[in-house]
């Protein structure tokens, strides 16, 4: 996410399967997932005793009236011996619940929706869930009244999940530790676009609605997932090595709001030099015109912008396509492993054009006095309600050009190389990139990441 740049999500309805293999009948059956992956900020986000593999989602909406209705297919794995266990879902109306083909019991308690299969199923078991469910879509906000998940706007959706919100327009194991691919069939009015992650494979229009069909087939986390609607002109074009490049660009924005697009094909080629191949199958973005959200996020594949986006901002989004996206935070707390690492990416791409070097933005910062606020809260630890400090950018991308000058370039160029190419499709956390580091260079490092990313102020000696 490009800082000060942020949404709400809106309650919507949709249907969603789970498919599991059944059980022996005589089994006993007593275990049930957790209620949450135990993520310190965000402590009912996810669900324990399953992982997800693939989730189809066919969805229909309105925007004139926003309803929202939808089937949702998820194939999963179970972790443990489960006789029931939890999808995350904000708001509308369940219908139904199968499991393996089967009516299963389920309840609601908040954001937790408790399935309870006709049989359990034991540890290994793949099995595919069925929730059928339907509403109203609106402007939902997420702990630090931002908007956020499923938007409504006039002519559509602004759809952006970060933290949390992938559970305000589908049944998800809604954090970071669980990717999964995803389908996606979204039915529209006809003139109306929908776009998501991955690649477009095919557009059907039928009685004046218009079904769109994307595929993403790499590991995604759901709070990287979109399926905004709006009034969008697809623009396609080719990056390195024939990479698909699509652009939707919303009609009513000035013929010029694409112009920060122009450099992603050498952008992308500029960041795989530095960190490895670019991860995903495709690229591109979506740019809207909705001034209530005001920022950007890194929707894998396809970052969403409200607005035109500048050039500084699109190579931020583009970085995360690798930091955050691939390689992603195991915890919130770690959300600097995101934002630091694509701020730097940005000052990188600056100096490459020409611009302010890295070196001459960190003694820009560094000379700000103490009581600045790029110094606090710490970036390891800033708390659920300031995930998008400042510090967590701007102190956490100075800890890279700190690290850098510390061990060198060479190890710091094979620090990046390497933290990607170990980490892809995984989930990390600092005491991860620490290790990493110390062996990348040969120096103990303790010291410094507890002073640059753990400690609050200004750091004076390191």
């Amino acid at each position: 996410m490009h800082m000060n740049r942020r949404i709400t999500a809106v309650a919507a309805a949709a249907t969603l399967i789970l498919t599991v293999t059944g059980a022996p009948a005589s089994a006993t059956w007593s275990r049930t997932g957790a209620p949450g992956v135990g993520d310190g900020y965000f402590p009912l986000a996810g669900n324990g005793g399953y992982d997800v593999r693939h989730y189809g989602l066919e969805i229909r909406y309105q925007p004139a009236t926003r309803a929202f209705s939808g089937v949702a297919t998820i194939s999963a794995r179970a972790t443990e011996r489960l006789s029931r266990f939890n999808l995350d879902l904000r708001g509308f109306d369940v219908r139904s619940v199968t499991v393996d083909g089967h009516s299963a019991r389920y309840d609601r308690d908040g954001q937790e929706l408790r399935i309870s299969p006709k049989h359990g199923f034991s540890t290994g078991e793949r099995f595919t869930v069925v929730v059928r469910y339907d509403g109203t879509t609106g402007q939902p906000t997420d702990n630090e009244g931002a908007l956020y998940g499923w938007v409504s706007t006039p002519d559509g959706a602004f759809v952006a999940n970060e933290p949390e919100g992938a559970s305000t327009w589908y049944p998800v194991n809604d954090h970071p530790t669980d990717k999964a691919s995803y389908d996606f069939r979204i039915t529209v009015p006809e003139g109306k676009t929908a776009v998501a992650n991955g690649e477009l494979v095919s557009q059907k229009t039928k009685a004046g609605w218009t079904t769109f069909t994307w595929r993403a087939t790499d590991q995604m986390a759901s709070y990287l997932s979109t399926a905004s609607v709006g009034d969008y002109e697809l623009r396609r074009s080719k990056g390195p090595n024939g990479l698909p490049i699509i652009d939707a660009i919303d009609r009513d924005l000035p013929a010029d709001a694409a112009a920060g697009l122009a450099r992603t094909p050498e952008m992308i080629s500029y960041f795989a030099g530095l960190f490895g191949r670019y991860p995903f199958t495709s690229f591109g973005a979506i740019v809207d015109d909705d001034t209530d959200a005001g920022y950007a996020l890194e929707t894998q594949t396809r970052p969403i912008y409200s607005g035109p986006p500048s050039e500084g901002t699109v190579a931020h989004e583009l970085a995360h396509q690798w930091f955050g996206n691939s390689v992603s935070p195991e915890r919130w707390q770690e959300i600097w492993l995101n934002e630091g690492f694509a701020t730097y990416a940005e000052w990188l791409w600056t100096e490459h054009v020409g611009g302010t070097t890295a070196a001459a933005r960190f003694d820009s910062y560094y000379a700000r006095p103490d009581t600045s606020s790029i110094w606090n809260p710490p970036p390891g630890d800033p708390g659920a309600d300031n995930l998008f400090a400042g510090s967590v950018y701007t102190k956490g991308a100075m800890t890279l050009q700190a690290l850098r000058e510390k061990i060198g370039d060479r190890a710091f160029f094979t620090l990046l190389r390497t933290w990607y190419a170990a980490n892809r499709d995984g989930t990390v956390g600092t005491q991860d990139l620490v290790r990493l580091a110390e062996k990348v260079s040969g120096q103990r490092l303790q010291s410094f990441f507890q002073t640059w990313i753990y400690t609050p102020g200004k750091p004076t000696t390191w």
